[in-house]
């Protein structure tokens, strides 16, 4: 009898605690009404989340298509940004080891007879230092801590800039797209076209090796 009691009196409790943490969370999830954010206004769009009608779409991916050399140039967001892509790019992508259609125009000795805007001298310097392996041991050929960098000029196009599209890319022509209030301030007055990523500019403030 005596164990049966105390079986029923835990489960009293066990009832009675319940019910408090269920009483509990009914009364922390009054929604205060009064701050309710509208489903519609919490994206982009300003339709229906829960259809999907032809007015949810945004706007079709529309690259131009006009041939390489025959396009407008568009000018870059902010001084030195990689400038987008304003020609057609079909049969051109993926960049490969073997095939970097790019180079075919963008070099800077043929750029300026096919139109094309020719790669900066930055894509040519070699900012990656050469460290070495001695008596097993890595040894770093500059000091991260006085903000050294290595920096080589060289005639070839360097390996870290042959991908491309790791910063280039074709823009396309939205018409729904947010408005977009943000005003470019060029250090250079040609800075919308044209790079100045070069010379002085690239060890401004830096402990170089190449000194």
């Amino acid at each position: 009898m005596t164990k049966q009691i105390k079986i029923l009196n835990k489960l009293t409790l066990s009832a009675i605690v319940a019910f408090g943490i269920f009483f509990v969370g009914c009364t922390n999830n009054v929604v205060d009404t009064d701050n309710v954010v509208d489903e519609k206004s919490l994206g982009l769009r300003k339709t229906d989340l829960y259809s999907e009608k032809e007015e949810t779409h945004g706007d079709k991916t529309k690259y131009g298509n006009k041939m390489a050399g025959t396009s407008k140039k568009i000018n870059r967001a902010f001084q030195d940004a990689p400038p987008m892509i304003p020609h057609d790019v079909e049969g051109m992508l993926p960049i490969q080891i073997n095939n970097n259609q790019c180079t075919s125009c963008h070099m800077p000795e043929v750029a300026s007879s096919m139109g094309a805007t020719p790669l900066p001298k930055s894509h040519f310097i070699d900012f990656r230092p050469k460290h070495k392996i001695k008596n097993n041991t890595f040894v770093k050929t500059i000091d991260n801590m006085k903000n050294e960098v290595s920096i080589k000029k060289t005639d070839k196009l360097q390996n870290s800039r042959f991908n491309c599209t790791q910063c280039h890319a074709p823009q396309s022509n939205a018409t729904n797209a947010p408005a977009n209030t943000f005003k470019a301030v060029f250090s250079n007055k040609d800075g919308a076209t044209k790079s100045s990523w070069s010379g002085s500019r690239l060890t401004d403030d830096l402990d170089t090796l190449a000194k």
